[in-house]
């Protein structure tokens, strides 16, 4: 087989992985909704015109040469596409090393590692390019429509963004796996991957609280302040904006110097790779060796036995911190606003329980998913001697424990403020983990745990009934506290909403 052979081979195997993954999160693994699909998402496409017209509409008609706060505004929001496509980018990395089961079979053919490396280096760094420009389409449109050809230009910028992402990423990486340990790194990573994904929007949105009292990221870049900071107009710094804007020769070193720095980033990580790989697949299988040679059997109930294997398998699962820590993460802003507008009043700590009622809502919805649904070993379970009521019910109770000891640290403080509002808080955050743990029963569906991040095209329906039985316990909890009558009503129309949910639910035996 040649060298340009096997090179060609191996970027058709990525290039169809690729693809199968992302069919996989469109259809949930199921071939049969792929037409439904892609109808979908062109549907949810051209509707996305609408929130771009909103974001970036007023900017399509701005001048070559604008001002420093437009250039400011610009440059902020490439900056945040930056960080989100390097968050998935890292991911996606990370997957190399601990979740791509080819991995050993690859590095075993005749095939020069160092070579087969690049291709998939390269792999990563198409796939989130692909991704960014797919996202970026409804916005460049409207940016076209408004203002001209020009944001056509938009695209190269979003292809740069996407290949230094992408080396980024592998680079912030492999320091992590060489300074760390490929132990570590896998949950280092995933928590890298989520503050920087969330960190920048979240600092944005707190500098604007508490300097200006309004959520809004553009009251920070808009500020004098920020012009005062800002370089000048003439500086190579603006570049990147310039480029989107439509200048061909920016575009053109900024394209060539993402090229450069991909290039220059697989030539130091490469010749190692095969090695660094090795030490994360020697390290896992340590690992697991010695949790068995450490293990001990005691003697306890069935029902015990079962919360003990639920709670190992939540401690153990790989990816359950980057899909769960994100989520929570964007609810700091909402409770600095809301601790900041309402802190002379006394208002403030009232407000602080929907926000954690919702985050526990939230996070109860994804867990039970896990023990629910995503359970690698259905059969075995299945064949245990214990009635199937009884398994669901260990599986409800390691949920519920779970969101206990999370929530705990964010209630027992109140009981300081007011010993009656950290019971309603507690109350709220019981009943929010409860409702979504029972949506995931009522619509519950075989899948392995490894498919927990495209859990929600199994079932839109379940999704959005928990996304809207968080809301409505978060509200009727902070209505409970100010208003109780009002409580009643929103209390009324949840529980109304769940038995919909529990009536068009698949009938289960």
């Amino acid at each position: 087989m040649s060298a340009a052979i096997s090179l060609g081979f191996i970027a058709q195997h990525e290039i169809r992985l690729a693809w199968r993954d992302f069919l996989g999160m469109l259809t949930a693994g199921r071939p049969a909704r792929a037409r439904g699909a892609v109808i979908g998402l062109v549907v949810f496409a051209i509707f996305l015109h609408l929130p771009a017209y909103a974001i970036v509409g007023r900017f399509a008609d701005i001048a070559a040469r604008p001002d420093k706060t437009t250039l400011i505004v610009i440059a902020a929001s490439l900056a945040l596409g930056w960080a989100l496509i390097l968050s998935q980018a890292m991911e996606s990395v990370t997957r190399m090393f601990y979740a791509r089961a080819d991995l050993d079979l690859i590095m075993s053919s005749p095939i020069a590692l160092s070579r087969l490396f690049s291709v998939r280096m390269a792999a990563i760094a198409l796939t989130v390019t692909v991704m960014a420009l797919l996202l970026s389409v409804p916005f460049v449109d409207v940016l076209v429509i408004g203002g001209g050809a020009r944001w056509l230009s938009a695209f190269g910028v979003v292809i740069a963004v996407g290949l230094s992402a992408a080396a980024a990423a592998i680079g912030l990486t492999i320091v992590l796996f060489r300074a760390i340990g490929p132990k570590r790194t896998r949950l280092v990573a995933q928590i890298v991957a989520a503050v920087i994904g969330a960190g920048f929007v979240i600092a944005l949105q707190i500098a604007a609280i508490l300097s200006y009292g309004t959520l809004s990221r553009f009251a920070v870049l808009t500020s004098d302040a920020a012009a005062a900071f800002a370089p000048d107009a003439d500086s190579p710094l603006w570049w990147p904006v310039r480029a989107m804007l439509g200048e061909w020769q920016p575009l053109l070193a900024l394209l060539a110097a993402s090229l450069v720095v991909l290039g220059v980033t697989m030539m130091l990580v490469v010749p190692n790779l095969g090695e660094d790989i090795a030490r994360a697949s020697s390290a896992v299988a340590a690992a697991a060796r010695q949790g068995r040679s450490a293990r001990r059997f005691p003697v306890v109930s069935r029902v015990t036995a079962l919360r003990r294997k639920e709670l190992l398998l939540l401690r153990r699962d790989p990816w359950l911190v980057s899909q769960t820590l994100m989520q929570l993460l964007y609810l700091v802003p909402p409770a600095v606003m809301l601790w900041r507008s309402f802190s002379d009043s006394g208002v403030a700590v009232v407000l602080i329980t929907p926000v954690i009622v919702m985050a526990a809502g939230q996070l109860a919805g994804g867990l039970a998913w896990l023990t629910i649904s995503g359970e690698d070993a259905a059969d075995l379970v299945a064949t245990a001697p214990s009635p199937p009521a009884q398994v669901i019910r260990a599986k409800v109770e390691v949920v519920l424990l779970v969101i206990a000891v999370v929530s705990a640290p964010l209630v027992v403080p109140l009981m300081l403020v007011s010993a009656w509002q950290a019971a309603v808080t507690a109350a709220g955050v019981g009943i929010a983990a409860l409702s979504a743990t029972a949506v995931q029963l009522w619509f519950r569906v075989q899948a392995r745990r490894s498919q927990f991040r495209r859990r929600q095209t199994s079932s839109r329906l379940a999704t959005f009934a928990e996304a809207f039985s968080s809301i409505g316990w978060a509200a009727t909890s902070a209505l409970v506290l100010a208003w109780p009558l009002l409580a009643a009503i929103t209390a009324g129309l949840t529980l109304g909403m769940l038995a919909l949910t529990w009536a068009i639910s698949p009938k289960r035996s």
